[in-house]
């Protein structure tokens, strides 16, 4: 009893020291609700034009709880409680749910949700490119099941395409919007069976380089998959680790070049310093591959080599924007996901801000009026946030109260799984004298396990620009390319975009106005 008066005393001290002056009053909040509301009350206009341009950012493992974790870290960041912060993807007027489970596993992957949320098709896990009927693993269930993404549609309709992402460049989620393979673990030939290579299916690596030749952007690490084996990398040449891997002798990277329109201008850069001098008048198509493997943590970036997130996006936009018809690109946050499964938080965490600016900066450089941004998650984590934390408690920090059970301190940081597990003495790890602050920290555990697991709930949608108000509810995650196609009037959804029948048409504009209407007489109602 007497602990429990200390914990309320110390909780409600720390919150009245944290509280700001003007939320003492009611009118502060009233006034803010307000606002909020005329905000709202504005988006009744809504914007149906076409979309020139389509912009995917795809935070891997990045749930619910990662966006809120995010965002208080980012106002911390900024010498602010946090709480209160609001990222720059949650400024954008639609938020949807999706439903993220693959055709196969209740709690999905990173590969069969990508087939879902850039091919428009449920798939299995562990696949990408392919629907249902392609089995994990075998090779000659690919042929017939092979699905196209809407960075295919969007270059067959004249665009320009781009792929940015912080792992390999031949990793699940990028894979997804230019490969058909049965595995998400083929990076190259020689991490294939040999028995796939002989019935002839391709690796990922090449047919990066293969299926969509003309891709504009390439950005990302995986440099060992494009070379041949016991080739040296440029950057570590004397370890063996990043040497190349392929087996057929092949140098992907000069298949790349080889493969470039004539008269084009191809550029390939592995270092920060090279992409930087980029000028984007002087280069057609570039590919920049950073690591051998997946790119440095943000936490852990050499900032003369590695270039950060929002550098590569700002690059690749100003490529892509040179394109009259418009672009495509996809980015990827990939890293969020490692550091989840590595249990180090605040990994994850610096990862999700990174990828928040990046959205930021991406909406500076373009127009809401052409432009449709979507920003969505593959899957979540076990990752969780509490234990009754004050206003303004550090995001990395403890719970204000020892447990009840073993009278030991925890952070408000936990997961449900993964490598934190750890007894001493057979008692949970006292952390209160535990470096909890450091890169690398090993948050705690309920359930021993080498790699924290995904989580299988749903995870948001956000969404800004032509048509976005069609991410409005609980979807399947398959419906997200449908909406960003038919924004762009590209793949199947052309015919609202005819002359005489356009979005902004009259009779387009009254069946938007009666689709609508019954969901603005239920807001009314209720």
């Amino acid at each position: 009893m007497k602990a429990h008066l200390v914990f309320l005393v110390l909780k409600v001290s720390l919150a009245l020291a944290i509280i700001p002056e003007k939320e003492k009053s009611s009118t502060y909040w009233r006034d803010q609700a307000q606002q909020t509301l005329q905000r709202a009350l504005k988006l009744q206009k809504l914007n149906t034009n076409i979309a020139r341009n389509v912009i995917m950012f795809l935070g891997d493992g990045m749930g619910v709880s990662t966006v809120t974790a995010t965002r208080i870290l980012k106002g911390q960041l900024a010498n602010q409680p946090g709480e209160d912060f609001q990222l720059e993807m949650e400024k954008f007027p639609f938020v949807a749910l999706s439903k993220t489970y693959n055709t196969d596993a209740q709690v999905s992957d990173s590969a069969g949700t990508a087939t879902a949320y850039l091919c428009g098709v449920k798939a299995n896990e562990g696949t990408v490119g392919v629907n249902a009927a392609a089995v994990r693993g075998q090779c000659n269930t690919t042929k017939g099941n092979e699905v196209e993404s809407i960075l295919k549609w969007a270059k067959m309709a004249g665009k320009s395409v781009g792929v940015v992402t912080t792992t390999r460049v031949n990793h699940a989620t990028p894979s997804a919007s230019y490969a058909h393979c049965v595995s998400r673990d083929w990076f190259g030939d020689g991490e294939m069976p040999a028995e796939a290579v002989k019935m002839g299916c391709k690796d990922i690596a090449r047919q990066l380089m293969e299926n969509i030749p003309d891709i504009e952007v390439i950005m990302g690490g995986g440099r060992k998959y494009m070379y041949p084996k016991n080739h040296s990398d440029e950057e570590y040449p004397t370890d063996e680790k990043a040497n190349g891997t392929r087996l057929d002798g092949v140098n992907l990277i000069n298949v790349w070049k080889e493969k470039k329109d004539k008269g084009k201008t191809a550029q390939y850069v592995w270092n920060r310093k090279q992409l930087m001098a980029i000028r984007e008048q002087d280069v057609d198509y570039l590919l920049g591959l950073f690591e051998p493997m997946d790119m440095m943590y943000e936490l852990d970036r050499d900032n003369e080599t590695d270039p950060s997130l929002p550098e590569m996006v700002s690059i690749a936009i100003r490529i892509l924007k040179k394109n009259p018809n418009g672009f495509f690109l996809l980015v990827e946050g990939g890293r969020i996901d490692h550091g989840h499964h590595e249990g180090k938080a605040k990994q994850a965490l610096y990862e999700a801000v990174e990828m928040d600016k990046a959205i930021g900066l991406a909406g500076s450089m373009t127009s809401e009026e052409d432009t449709l941004t979507v920003v969505t998650a593959d899957h979540s984590h076990v990752f969780t946030l509490g234990g009754y934390t004050p206003r303004g408690n550090p995001i990395f920090g403890l719970a204000p109260a020892m447990s009840d059970v073993d009278k030991r301190p925890y952070t408000a940081i936990l997961y449900g799984n993964g490598p934190g597990y750890k007894l001493v003495n057979g008692v949970r790890e006292n952390v209160s004298i535990v470096d909890i602050a450091h890169s690398n920290y090993l948050a705690q555990s309920a359930v021993p396990l080498r790699q924290e697991t995904h989580g299988g709930e749903d995870v948001a949608v956000f969404a800004k620009g032509p048509m976005a108000h069609l991410l409005h509810g609980v979807h399947e995650q398959n419906y997200i390319p449908h909406v960003m196609a038919y924004a762009a009037c590209i793949g199947q959804n052309k015919e609202h975009c005819t002359s005489g029948t356009g979005r902004n048409s009259p009779m387009v504009s009254l069946s938007i106005t009666c689709a609508l209407l019954p969901l603005t007489v239920l807001r009314l109602l209720f």
